[in-house]
């Protein structure tokens, strides 16, 4: 299967916040659309970091409350690890597996086109799964 089949059955919706946004507006985000990761980006189409639940609960370690007031940029990764919708969804498993990634954006022509995130990633291998499993009882009821 391949990143852009998850995309067309998830969306290409991506919530983005520019680097100036609080931590606190961020958190604001990813509470109203129920995520766990948003593309930190002036324009919604160019990527200039990644930031998560991850990212926060870190920082507020580290700082502490505070945080909660920097712009997000103060805490983002900016070395973001993307995919093409053209690449294959277990190459992206293995790599999430492997670096721990979450979040992955993904990006088409130098653009942001969407997000994948493990969990789609999973649903997807389970949905294979169940397809294999239903051609070979199939088969063997024949």
């Amino acid at each position: 299967m391949l990143i852009g089949t998850i995309l067309r059955v998830k969306g290409s919706r991506v919530t983005t916040v520019p680097p100036s946004a609080s931590v606190r507006a961020m958190l604001a985000q990813l509470a109203a659309h129920n995520i766990g990761a948003v593309v930190v980006s002036t324009d919604g189409f160019t990527i200039e970091g990644i930031a998560s639940e991850r990212d926060v609960v870190r920082h507020l370690n580290e700082r502490g409350a505070g945080v909660l007031e920097e712009p997000v940029s103060a805490i983002m990764t900016t070395d973001v690890h993307t995919v093409g919708p053209g690449e294959n969804v277990e190459a992206l498993r293995q790599i999430m597996t492997e670096q721990r990634f979450r979040h992955m954006p993904v990006v088409e022509n130098g653009r942001l086109a969407g997000i994948v995130s493990i969990g789609d990633v999973v649903k997807s291998a389970i949905e294979e799964l169940e397809t294999e499993k239903a051609s070979l009882v199939d088969y063997l009821h024949r």
